[in-house]
């Protein structure tokens, strides 16, 4: 009798701890999967967002929303004991902590890899944090395209970072398989963007079942040399650029100059795709003007009424 009371009340503490775990995002990658999780869905500046005095940013520079992180995926490789980040953000510091704490067993706070698809302040901007004045990190990983690689190598700070090994670049190319273990891999693309530093990419991650395309900014659909139909016919999740809704929520800037795809101009190019591919579709890199960050708009049952997703905070993915 002494040993069942045990026996359930080591059940018992078990299953708090686990729902505990559950709900703060930590060490739930126990098995041999390869997991993606979204730690960010907001385009490069945030949001609040810098200046704003519109609606969708007054209260949340008084109560901010902790799931309001600038766009970046995390990716956990259970067998290999690794981890890694899609995109270094200026929320790298909060995303790097939550990444660690889903992989079970491994304790380095700093990610095995750092890939970055380009350098406007979101997607880069973050390395920053792994210098001197900050972690002082050694020899972080940090994969780039050519033309980022030698920006990095070449330009204050960010050559402080390489020639004080707080950074180690690896040079990747453009559609070249990089296998990150047996069961992992990324392969880079090159997409149509403004380019004033580097070139930018997407990549296509592929996990021992399942493979993920990942494209947070490219110029319009039609601008690109691939067929984004017949790309998201080749992977099981699609997330892409939806930085802005509609031309209705830019009033201030040059809509020319910010050439991103509207969601509704993406909905209305996969309108005909079968249920089974529509629902590949996650949207993500949401400007701060975006209605779809809330998730209770009309603009966000619209997609979802449509068959397509929108990248939440935390949505974990198996590949």
């Amino acid at each position: 009798m002494k040993y069942l009371l045990t026996t359930i009340g080591l059940l018992i503490l078990y299953s708090v701890s686990f729902s505990q775990v559950k709900k703060t995002g930590m060490a739930v990658a126990r098995d041999n999967a390869v997991t993606l999780v979204i730690l960010g869905n907001v385009q490069d500046a945030g949001s609040p967002h810098i200046a704003c005095r519109k609606d969708c940013c007054k209260k949340l520079f008084i109560n901010p929303d902790p799931s309001r992180k600038v766009v970046c995926l995390g990716l956990i490789d259970s067998s290999a004991g690794k981890k890694y980040l899609f995109e270094a953000t200026p929320d790298i510091a909060a995303q790097a902590k939550l990444l660690k704490n889903y992989l079970s067993g491994n304790n380095n706070e700093m990610p095995d890899g750092i890939f970055v698809t380009h350098a406007h302040i979101g997607h880069y901007a973050g390395l920053m944090y792994l210098g001197k004045e900050a972690t002082d990190a050694q020899k972080v990983p940090v994969f780039a395209m050519p033309r980022m690689d030698s920006f990095l190598r070449h330009n204050g700070p960010w050559q402080q970072l390489v020639s004080r090994d707080n950074i180690a670049l690896h040079r990747l190319e453009n559609k070249q398989e990089l296998k990150l273990s047996e069961q992992l891999s990324v392969t880079p693309f090159t997409v149509p963007h403004r380019d004033e530093y580097s070139e930018t990419v997407g990549y296509i991650i592929s996990g021992p079942e399942r493979k993920a395309l990942f494209i947070p900014d490219i110029d319009k659909w039609e601008k690109w040399d691939e067929d984004i139909i017949k790309e998201i016919a080749r992977v099981d999740y699609a997330f892409i650029d939806a930085t802005f809704f509609s031309g209705a929520e830019i009033n201030n800037r040059d809509i020319a100059q910010i050439p991103h795809p509207f969601i509704i101009e993406s909905m209305k190019k996969f309108e005909n795709l079968p249920a089974s591919e529509r629902t590949k579709v996650y949207f993500i890199h949401f400007n701060h003007t975006n209605p779809v960050l809330n998730m209770n708009s009309k603009e966000s049952k619209e997609i979802l009424q449509k068959g397509f997703n929108i990248a939440r905070f935390k949505d974990r993915f198996k590949l």
